[in-house]
């Protein structure tokens, strides 16, 4: 932090003046970033606990500091998993007063990345902004071939500028962790990194363009669903170029009513796209609100800026599936395991207090109806349970979790009736039992026998590293039997699955034995009036079955 200081003096006493500006300077300099007479002038009887004064104070603070962190308060306020109601609803408001870039600067922009003059490249650029923010602008123009399009010009000198702002951020996102009990709880630094992640990706347009592709061609085949074509030879990292797409912002409900538009299938039509790309796809638009959806006749939906997309893999989005499923059905038990597979569950985690509060949780949702449970609402239920119990939850289901709040709030507008738990809940129980197809689990088995495989090979020289050091005198051994029950569980698992595969593999030497010598002697099968070789597979068959049994029930033998 010290050299931070050093490199960015100016920036940092910038921030650090706003911030003691907009009422801060106690906590500052409780958390070390301010002398204690800088706070002097706030007594303890004068600090504002008020979450929703707090909230309003930091969105003071934000606008005052600027693009970066405007745009990083717009992207924490979706982050409901991890800040009081009061903050995000302020931080919502942040609005980006940015100034208007003059047309000379997007001329030259353009004319610089796209290495040519900007008479040769477009046939006309409108000089009057469509839409300007904290990143960008963006004009409408024709290109030479006359094609209809939007051009969004990066600002100057914006990214030099925002990697200073985050060094900083990061810089006091440890701070905070090392002196805080609730940044150490909530992850901050990872938070940050998150938010950091997501605000250079949109200063990257080239990143955009990929995924508006990537999603495009999910629906391809999908007549209902457009996504605006890039036009390549037009864009780079700071120019992307557009089809132009006309049509009615989903949040017009007006304006749809009088053209006619069927709001209830708009409503399902957009539901299932996304959960489409949530739960079946795994790469989606994780930034759904009313001003990047608009409405094309037939009742069909464009999507637009794709600044801001997310990616889940498979298992994760198994296991989120599966913590929906058994919240719902109220077997915490399972969802603890969930938690253990993931391998988020931490050192700190009481399991008797997470399984009390996961019970909290469900009694607190079984009688309400369907139709009337938010799914996001639910969904932040879970996250608040796994912060409250130390769980590391994987950033990517905090993203989900903002984007179903966003995605729900949009649906609501269209369709006051339309549940989005019932509309996910085919998706996710499809999630399910995928797991259970032949296919899945012999992959699943095959990983889990090379992983087993590799500790095995590896445990040896493992061994003699760790007694080497310590014949050595280099170290004292203390060893720490916290979770010694999972370790044993997991030795126990895989001793337990190797012999359960030598005995077969030595019964069917057997049989193969038997079918053999019978075979050269010509004898029938029928040894002591007894059927043996349909007997031994009568009983190797069985032997197979109960293994898949057991491998789906509990996944250890």
């Amino acid at each position: 932090m010290l050299g931070q200081r050093i490199r960015h003096t100016k920036r940092y006493r910038e921030i650090i003046n706003v911030l003691m500006k907009n009422g801060f300077s106690h906590f500052l300099f409780r958390v070390g970033l301010a002398d204690r007479g800088l706070a002097a002038g706030q007594g303890a009887e004068e600090i504002d606990r008020n979450m929703k004064n707090v909230g309003k104070r930091l969105r003071h603070a934000l606008q005052d500091l600027g693009p970066s962190f405007i745009k990083l308060g717009q992207i924490a306020s979706t982050r409901h998993d991890a800040l009081p109601p009061e903050i995000i609803e302020e931080l919502e408001k942040l609005q980006d007063h940015a100034l208007v870039i003059p047309f000379e600067h997007v001329r030259s922009t353009i004319e610089s990345e796209l290495e040519d003059e900007l008479d040769n490249l477009f046939a006309h650029v409108d000089s009057d902004p469509l839409a300007t923010a904290s990143i960008g602008q963006v004009h409408t123009a024709r290109l030479l071939s006359g094609e209809d399009v939007v051009i969004k010009v990066q600002r100057p000198g914006l990214k030099s500028k925002i990697e200073t702002d985050l060094e900083i951020l990061q810089g006091f996102g440890r701070i905070l962790e090392e002196r805080t009990v609730w940044a150490k709880r909530y992850r901050l630094c990872d938070i940050i990194d998150e938010l950091s992640t997501s605000l250079k990706n949109e200063l990257d347009y080239l990143m955009e363009g990929l995924g508006a592709g990537r999603i495009s061609k999910q629906f391809e085949d999908d007549a209902f669903i457009k996504v605006p074509d890039v036009y390549w030879d037009f864009s780079t990292k700071r120019v992307l170029t557009m089809e132009k797409i006309e049509g009615i912002k989903i949040s017009k409900i007006e304006e749809l009513d009088a053209n006619g538009y069927d709001r209830v299938k708009i409503a399902r039509r957009l539901a299932d796209t996304m959960l489409r790309q949530l739960f079946e796809n795994g790469f989606f638009h994780a930034d759904p609100h009313a001003g990047n959806i608009y409405v094309l006749p037939k009742n069909s939906i464009v999507f637009f800026d794709f600044g801001e997309t997310g990616m889940i893999n498979k298992k994760t989005r198994q296991y989120f599936a599966s913590l929906l499923v058994n919240l719902h059905q109220g077997n915490t038990k399972s969802m603890i395991k969930t938690f253990s597979k993931m391998d988020i569950i931490s050192e700190e985690t009481d399991t008797e207090a997470l399984r009390h509060d996961l019970e909290d949780l469900h009694v607190r949702y079984e009688n309400i109806k369907m139709k009337e449970l938010s799914l996001g609402r639910v969904i932040l239920e879970i996250l608040n349970v796994s912060y409250h119990n130390y769980i590391k939850i994987p950033t990517e289901l905090a993203l989900i979790s903002k984007v179903i709040l966003t995605l729900e709030g949009v649906l609501q507008r269209l369709d006051p009736e339309f549940s989005l738990m019932r509309a996910a809940e085919p998706f996710a129980q499809k999630l399910m039992w995928q797991r259970y197809r032949p296919k899945e689990i012999i992959r699943n088995s095959l990983e889990e026998i090379n992983e087993d495989i590799g500790i095995i090979s590896e445990l040896p020289s493992d061994l003699k590293e760790v007694m080497d050091v310590v014949k050595k005198g280099k170290i004292g051994l203390d060893i720490n039997v916290k979770r010694g029950d999972q370790i044993m569980r997991r030795v126990d698992k895989i001793s337990n699955r190797l012999s359960f595969s030598v005995l077969m593999l030595a019964f069917s030497i057997l049989m193969g034995s038997l079918i053999i010598g019978l075979a050269i002697v010509g004898q029938d099968t029928i040894i002591w009036n007894l059927p043996i070789i349909e007997i031994g597979a009568v009983i190797a068959a069985l032997m197979f079955v109960l293994m898949v049994i057991t491998i789906i029930r509990s996944g250890r033998m």
